[in-house]
């Protein structure tokens, strides 16, 4: 008799029990290692310091970001209906670091010092600003070309990009290291406030987009289906945005650009449990945060003692990839035509 495998690697209990697993092992690796052993007995001044301030923190940090993230890119690609939209591409996360760069650059024009929350602000309104831009510039008489949308997005990367190189060439010793934080993204140094302050607002967009998992499954029907089941396209829309922009630009503004999660995650959970966004969406913050803890922990690794850029890592691993999803489309749709020509259409 044969027995099916597929209740065993269900995603509702393996996710979480490799979410666990990673961070354990992130836990215990780095420049300072613990033993299973240490963390089960007094920990010494030197461990507990490594361990509450640092280690756990940035760990942490690095679980709500990479959820926050995934979570954001499964609510733009239901938006744009199209599994290539992801903040990276469509210009969000470049916009939300041009708001940061603006802030550490010449906010001291206008205060004396500047704060955090002044940053996740600027981030938080340029994100928000960019994706309403976008989607204007994308839609006409209600129909989205995402074709536009992904042309206008690498637009996008190249202006603000260069608005924030501009910004540099302006900044003295202490700004340009700043500013370079939010070029390539860092965990390092970030306090247990950072990760309040993320995990709250995370937490906040990510129970208003779970309200909106049906409308986003009408929504890939159409815009047209989506009203004929009573949902306000239009008010849909304008929430994904800002809730999307409301994530990206406050992970931006405290780790600055970390491409590929919400491109990556999405994809690999819908190849494994359908476009049900009642799935994708909590499947896709577990596999976000498993990622980019993951990937913070080769980070750290790596080139040791030296730490690699946690976004400079993620572009190297998600460039590929997103070839490779370029390629498969292509290759599927040759393959569609070369069925439809062979029978005579």
């Amino acid at each position: 008799m044969k027995h099916s495998l597929k209740p065993y690697l269900s995603p509702f209990w393996l996710l979480p029990l490799l979410l666990v697993i990673v961070m354990f092992v992130s836990v215990l690796q780095g420049g300072f290692s613990f033993s299973p052993s240490d963390l089960m007995g007094e920990l010494s001044a030197p461990q507990a310091l490594v361990l509450w301030e640092i280690r756990l923190p940035r760990i942490l940090l690095a679980a709500v970001v990479g959820a926050g993230l995934a979570i954001s890119g499964v609510a733009l690609q239901a938006l744009f209906r199209n599994p290539l939209a992801e903040p990276g591409l469509i210009g969000v996360s470049s916009s939300a670091a041009l708001g940061a760069v603006f802030v550490i650059v010449l906010g001291r024009v206008l205060w004396q010092e500047v704060a955090v929350w002044q940053i996740s602000v600027a981030a938080f309104l340029m994100a928000s600003f960019s994706t309403a831009l976008l989607y204007l510039i994308a839609t006409r008489h209600g129909h989205t070309d995402v074709a536009l949308m992904l042309l206008a997005g690498v637009a996008f990367n190249a202006i603000f990009g260069a608005l924030t190189q501009l910004l540099i060439t302006f900044s003295d010793d202490a700004q340009l290291r700043s500013a370079l934080f939010w070029m390539m993204g860092s965990l390092a140094n970030l306090s247990w406030f950072s990760v309040g302050l993320v995990s709250a607002f995370v937490l906040i967009a990510t129970l208003a987009l779970w309200r909106l998992v049906k409308p986003m499954n009408a929504f890939l029907l159409g815009e047209n289906v989506s009203l004929q089941m009573g949902y306000e396209p239009k008010w849909f829309k304008w929430q994904v945005m800002g809730l999307s922009a409301l994530i990206v630009g406050v992970s931006v503004s405290m780790v600055g650009v970390i491409g590929f999660v919400g491109l990556v995650v999405p994809h690999i959970i819908r190849l494994w449990v359908g476009a049900d966004h009642r799935l994708v969406l909590p499947l896709s913050a577990l596999g976000g945060a498993i990622l980019l803890v993951l990937a913070d922990l080769l980070a750290r690794q790596l080139l040791y003692p030296a730490e690699l850029p946690i976004g400079l890592l993620m572009a190297l691993l998600g460039g590929p990839f997103f070839l490779m999803m370029l390629l498969s489309k292509r290759y599927a749709r040759l393959k569609n035509l070369s069925s439809v020509q062979g029978k005579g259409f």
